[in-house]
């Protein structure tokens, strides 16, 4: 039976991994993350073995566990079965939506082309990208709960927290879009995301399907050909506003 401490452990650990400070590659001593939590090793143990049924954590006989990496191969699979997944859910919305799942879509669309237009005028992205970065997020999880389908919510939220958390920077060599060819590209995946929700409005099952799976290749695409250029050879932790998406 998971005691309390275990969940006390477990949400300490995740928590630093989700905000980076345990970054990929870390070892995680049990000794000193029960120093640091204040409770016994049982418990550290207990919650490593739960973060590494996440996909969060790895844990090698001999080695002990670290917050775990991600190379380009499983990056790629892992996005293809988000794409598979995600395209379908998509479809389902469509089927199965009502009128609050629709409001609540176009709630976030709204405060996401609100932001954009912000973050657009501005000289500086960074601070309204915190919170686009949460309107994304917000518009494509009323997407998967008008789908209708808890499960495949799960396993869609879980795979996208997994591919935002398990990476590391650029090498300082990468070169980072200039604001400009950002604004062009803000613009255009804000275009997509209206597709995506007048598909679901229209109820569209395979328009909508489409467009999402339009939206997720394209976006994908962009995030291979940045990491690509990587010197570590490894994915780039700091990824577009669009990418940060599903980390509830």
């Amino acid at each position: 039976m998971k005691s309390v401490n275990t969940d006390v452990a477990y949400d300490y650990i995740r928590k630093k991994i989700l905000s980076g400070e345990f970054f990929p590659g870390k070892a995680l001593m049990t000794e000193v993350l029960a120093t640091e939590i204040g409770v016994s090793r049982t418990p550290v143990r207990d919650a490593l073995r739960k973060l590494e049924t996440d996909g969060l954590v790895s844990i090698q006989a001999h080695l002990g566990a670290s917050v775990k990496k991600m190379q380009l191969k499983e990056f790629r699979e892992m996005c293809d079965l988000r794409l598979a997944l995600e395209s379908h859910a998509a479809g389902l919305a469509a089927r199965y939506r009502n009128e609050a799942d629709l409001q609540e879509i176009q709630f976030a669309l709204e405060a996401m082309r609100r932001l954009t237009d912000g973050v657009i005028a501005a000289e500086t992205e960074q601070p309204l990208l915190g919170e686009l970065a949460r309107e994304d997020a917000r518009f494509h999880i009323a997407i998967m709960s008008a789908a209708k389908n808890d499960l495949m919510k799960k396993e869609i939220l879980r795979l996208h927290l997994i591919n935002r958390v398990l990476t590391v920077p650029l090498a300082p060599g990468a070169v980072a879009a200039k604001k400009a060819e950002s604004d062009i590209r803000r613009r255009e995946v804000q275009a997509k995301h209206n597709d995506i929700f007048q598909a679901i409005a229209k109820g569209n099952a395979l328009e909508a399907k489409r467009e999402m799976e339009f939206h997720l290749q394209e976006m994908i695409d962009h995030n291979v050909m940045l990491l690509t250029r990587a010197e570590s050879g490894v994915l780039a932790r700091d990824l577009t506003p669009e990418e940060l998406a599903y980390s509830s």
